[in-house]
């Protein structure tokens, strides 16, 4: 698995590329529906990547992990929808509940599958 570090740098740099791809764009995503629906899914992976670098940030300064990360990142991605389309703030909000839905999931996962392996050793 990745280091703190790299998932730190890793998801800072995929939530600028995101970004940017998405103000230079950002006259196509508002030209229809399909594309403001779009617009707010690339909006929802800023928020998945400003939820992993404030998730590390706060792993790598010793603190943990709180729904405060989630809300901020929630803010910041809401914020970058707000520049392409209004709808794109709704469409935003929905990809990015499933996101943390999904990614709920998946750390109860491995958090369960990390917990077994230390108890066979």
């Amino acid at each position: 698995m990745a280091g703190v570090g790299t998932s730190m740098l890793v998801s800072v740099l995929l939530f600028t590329v995101v970004l940017s791809l998405q103000e230079v764009y950002r006259g196509k995503l508002a030209s229809s529906e399909l594309f403001t629906i779009l617009g707010g899914f690339t909006s929802s992976l800023l928020f998945l990547f400003s939820l992993t670098f404030i998730g590390n940030l706060q792993e790598s300064s010793g603190g943990k992990s709180s729904w405060g990360a989630v809300i901020i990142a929630e803010i910041i991605a809401l914020v970058a929808a707000s520049t392409v389309h209004r709808v794109c703030i709704t469409t935003c909000f929905l990809f990015s509940a499933g996101l943390l839905y999904e990614m709920n999931k998946i750390s109860g996962y491995m958090l369960s599958k990390a917990e077994s392996k230390s108890k066979r050793h």
